[in-house]
């Protein structure tokens, strides 16, 4: 995925290949649903997920933040580490780091290295440094934002009336600029494969990842800082 989760794409140049456990399949792209008129690249898929969590945002972003424990929680991960990363010079410029993760799923196993922008308390970009032999982009982004006391917690469906999640998180970031909880977080997952064939294989499945995400993360805070603020 900071999930997952989720990290993210560049086949592995550091003494050892990317390992892949899945047999080399035929180019069958013009059979493929997935497949564009004149041999065009198909749009990446993306999901979008929002749930308000009863955590400081400081306390997520801690939590996706920290690379080396995703294969602790995160389905899917089999290895996870960081490879290198940058101080800011100042308050107002985003900490980098680069990443190399490993992910199973199905029949696949890929390694791959993703660029990541840390903006404290804020959001986590995560982008595929080149493609991969399973993935030609795979691009995550988590966003925290303040949220009302006042906003039921299990928010991940948009109310049937009154403010958005969203709305409630702007107006409270507008009156408020403390680290208070609870937080609306979002994830914006978005992919697409090399082969068609493999997205048309994996598309239910991929379905489910950015809710097995968000899950996974909410379950880590609960470890980590309890039930949080109500």
């Amino acid at each position: 995925m900071l999930p997952l989760v989720h990290l993210l794409p560049r086949p592995l140049s550091l003494g050892h290949a990317a390992c892949r456990s899945f047999f080399t399949l035929p180019d069958l792209s013009k059979l493929s649903p997935f497949s564009q008129p004149g041999g065009s690249e198909p749009e990446p898929q993306t999901y979008h997920e929002r749930k308000i969590l009863p955590y400081k945002p400081s306390e997520l972003y801690k939590v996706v933040t920290d690379v080396d424990s995703y294969p602790k929680f995160l389905p899917f991960c089999v290895s996870a580490r960081v490879l290198d990363r940058s101080v800011p010079t100042s308050a107002d410029k985003p900490l980098t780091m680069r990443a190399e993760m490993t992910v199973g799923f199905l029949s696949f196993k890929e390694s791959y290295v993703s660029d990541v922008i840390c903006r404290p308390n804020q959001s986590v970009e995560i982008a595929a440094s080149t493609s991969t032999p399973l993935f030609r982009t795979l691009n995550t982004v988590w966003r925290f934002q303040p949220a009302s006391p006042n906003s039921p917690h299990p928010s991940g469906r948009l109310p049937l009336s009154g403010p958005s999640p969203s709305a409630i998180a702007l107006q409270t970031s507008q009156e408020t600029a403390d680290d208070n909880g609870p937080t609306l977080i979002t994830l914006d997952l978005a992919f697409s494969f090399a082969n068609p064939i493999h997205a048309a294989v994996s598309t239910a499945f991929f379905g489910q990842v950015s809710r097995m995400m968000v899950k996974a993360f909410e379950e880590r805070c609960l470890d980590i800082y309890g039930p949080g603020e109500k």
